[in-house]
């Protein structure tokens, strides 16, 4: 078990979601409800499967849901590209959440395969 707090990834990704969520009050009331709320719920993902994982009893399961993150931030970087292609999320708004989550995506690649490697050299 870990402190999910201590983990830097986990405050950037937290973050983010926070971002997210204030990004998707500027999108129009009708039309885009279900791409908002997929988009937030996708970006929220993202710090809760770290959360989860430190929750695990292996470092394998937290590997797993470290790997559900990773996937996460893909999905919201597809969003965010739709919401800009939309025209409902400006382009430097776009720019800097887009580069916010592929930052985070290889913070997680790197704990994971520290993670992994943790696992197969055990002290």
């Amino acid at each position: 078990m870990q402190n999910f707090r201590r983990l830097h990834v986990w405050e950037r990704a937290h973050q983010f979601a926070l971002d997210v969520r204030i990004a998707t009050e500027s999108f129009p009331r009708t039309g885009y409800s279900e791409l908002k709320a997929q988009l937030v719920s996708a970006a929220e993902s993202i710090p809760t499967n770290i959360v989860e994982g430190c929750g695990a009893s292996s470092r394998k399961e937290f590997a797993r849901y470290l790997d559900i993150s990773i996937k996460s931030t893909f999905e919201v970087e597809y969003q965010l590209q739709l919401a800009k292609d939309y025209s409902i999320l400006l382009p430097n708004r776009w720019e800097s959440l887009s580069s916010e989550v592929v930052q985070i995506r290889r913070m997680l690649y790197g704990l994971r395969k520290s993670v992994l490697t943790a696992d197969r050299n055990p002290e």
